[in-house]
């Protein structure tokens, strides 16, 4: 499977871009960057130095994944969300050094004009809304809404709501794939 890259995108010298990748119209690419096998960068989008992108990855429209910024397989970025990557911003300060690492584990779900504050971790599976604002580390299968973002339920692997309480015990069966879920207190586990 060949890379196939759009030639308005730029690509700078260094940058390694798996197998089967698709970058389209308008797409920047730093030297430093390391992207999977079968990734889809979309329209505009951008990918700092010191970013890794697994396998598998869709980054949508018009979305910046800036430097220490690591996204491991699977994970969707929806259209215009946002990550940052210095707490405290200001234009007149150089804060480089302070640059925060965040993790998106695998199979991760981010919505839509979402933004992910930097310094956290986003446990495998997790599905964050459209339009919500992460500012703290999210268990894996939670599904979080809101400004700030809350978690209201568990998502399972297939992307569906499981029906079950945010905290107690509670197994789950998907009637698409047959995983079983367990919820034991406040953490959701898939069996293996």
């Amino acid at each position: 499977m060949k890379t196939n890259i759009h030639p308005s995108a730029i690509i700078d010298d260094g940058a390694k871009i798996g197998e089967g990748s698709r970058i389209w119209h308008f797409v920047h690419v730093c030297k430093g960057a390391v992207i999977g096998k079968n990734v889809s960068l979309g329209q505009g989008a951008y990918v700092g130095n010191k970013v890794t992108i697994g396998d598998n990855c869709k980054i949508q429209n018009n979305v910046s994944i800036y430097d220490n910024v690591y996204l491991e397989d699977g994970v969707f970025c929806g259209p215009s969300m946002v990550f940052t990557n210095v707490y405290n911003p200001r234009s007149l300060v150089d804060r480089k050094s302070e640059y925060k690492d965040t993790l998106i584990s695998r199979g991760v779900s981010l919505g839509a004009n979402c933004t992910i504050i930097c310094g956290i971790k986003i446990g495998e599976f997790a599905f964050i809304g459209a339009g919500a604002l992460v500012n703290k580390n999210v268990k894996p299968y939670s599904l979080v809404v809101g400004v700030p973002g809350k978690q209201i339920g568990w998502m399972s692997e297939f992307g569906e709501q499981i029906p079950l309480p945010l905290k107690g015990k509670g197994i789950y069966e998907c009637p698409h794939t047959e995983d079983v879920y367990e919820l034991d207190d406040k953490t959701l586990k898939k069996r293996k």
